[in-house]
């Protein structure tokens, strides 16, 4: 496959460099993006020198440099990538972050890097900005959801997330605020979203296999899931979203057949409840349990498919895969209860099922996902917390209700 695209690259550099006006004029880059390939044209007008200096006489100076050079075509380009693979923007920043990449990479000079990514960005129509924290250069973009876990700041009532932050993590801007840097861009005036509601078709020879087994009802029950690490590449720096965002984003389209249709079979002739109390036990026994902060060493939210792929995983992320289980195997309505330390999910069955739980008048039954000290039924929640209030983060819905 490598050398498939080794071939491809080649002849499209071949076919380009036959016009001696562009070859002398751009350079070209080829490169594979998830599901396809992606062919990105520069002109050497784009091609300007790092600034010596951070300031934001500097950074402006960069910025009309970028202004006056041929970047449309650029522009487009990434705009019909986009398109065409239906890109959420989290993805298409990605795509703009690999393409600066190719002409102007992170290592050689990080502040070129970023100039770059935030011009592109601007360009594409997304309210990102700029500014300075001493030696540090603080990209922001425009966003009007519930983010938490990075910095943001706001102007004119607008909240500006930041979008580098990873790359300073030892770094208190509460502390060293950043002052914003006075460019304005005529096109960028669209919020960025984290929404993600469609991964990649990702190319199938790019999977691995996990095997994974739990016993249910005297019965040990065997899975070979297929896998892509380039899932854990995109959100490897992905902040923590609203739990409707978070508990949403999907599987990608190997890994769904490679475990949705086997869940199936495996509760096929099941009666409701027995159906979802396999997948809470799927959910709870299937892996192994390690809190957060002695995994990652901070709090993380990890997508359905990260469980799948991760080793260890805690409450949060047996809660994010358990919904989605539920929700594309049952169509069940649920909420999310949120706890000071710990998150579970409660099922709304045709008949309640042990202490229900009252939301907006309709009766919820507990499931909890992650394990516990006691073999908890559907219906019991732990007796820790018990007498421990807790708040409804999320209520799905399903449509045809």
């Amino acid at each position: 496959m490598f050398k498939s695209l080794q071939v491809f690259c080649l002849i499209f550099m071949v076919l380009t460099l036959t016009d001696s006006y562009a070859q002398s004029k751009s350079k070209q880059f080829c490169f594979e993006f998830y599901e396809g390939t992606y062919n990105l044209e520069v002109d050497q007008s784009l091609l300007i020198k790092a600034p010596q200096t951070l300031s934001s006489q500097t950074v402006t100076s960069f910025y009309n440099k970028l202004n006056s050079s041929i970047y449309k075509p650029v522009i487009d380009s990434l705009l019909a990538y986009k398109e065409k693979y239906q890109l959420n923007d989290w993805l298409y920043y990605q795509l703009i972050r690999k393409s600066v990449q190719q002409f102007s990479p992170k290592a050689d000079n990080y502040t070129r890097y970023t100039l770059y990514k935030w011009f592109f960005l601007s360009k594409s129509g997304y309210d990102a900005r700029l500014a300075l924290s001493h030696d540090k250069i603080i990209f922001y973009v425009y966003n009007d959801e519930d983010i938490s876990d990075i910095p943001f700041f706001m102007i004119n009532k607008k909240k500006y997330m930041c979008l580098n932050y990873h790359d300073y993590p030892k770094a208190d801007l509460r502390q060293d605020p950043p002052y914003p840097i006075p460019i304005l861009v005529a096109e960028a005036k669209k919020a960025f979203s984290y929404k993600i509601t469609k991964l990649p078709d990702f190319k199938p020879e790019n999977y691995r296999e996990k095997n994974l087994q739990f016993s249910y009802k005297q019965k040990i029950y065997h899975f070979n899931i297929k896998l892509n690490s380039d899932v854990e590449a995109i959100f490897k720096n992905y902040p923590g979203v609203d739990f409707e965002s978070y508990f949403n984003i999907p599987l990608s389209n190997e890994t769904y057949q490679s475990l949705i249709p086997l869940l199936k079979q495996n509760i096929k002739g099941m009666s409701e409840k027995k159906g979802v109390d396999y997948l809470m036990r799927f959910t709870r026994y299937a892996f192994l349990y390690e809190d957060d902060e002695d995994n990652f060493g901070k709090e993380k939210r990890m997508s359905a498919e990260e469980t799948l792929f991760a080793k260890y995983s805690d409450c949060d992320d047996r809660a994010a895969l358990f919904f989605y289980l539920v929700k594309e195997i049952y169509k069940l309505p649920m909420i999310a209860m949120l706890y000071p330390t710990h998150i579970t999910m409660g099922v709304q069955f045709s008949k309640p099922i042990g202490k229900p739980v009252m939301y907006k008048g309709k009766i919820y039954s507990v499931c909890e996902a992650t394990p516990q000290g006691e073999n908890l039924q559907i219906g019991q929640i732990s007796s820790k917390l018990k007498n421990i209030p807790y708040k409804v983060v999320y209520s799905y819905q399903p449509t045809h209700l």
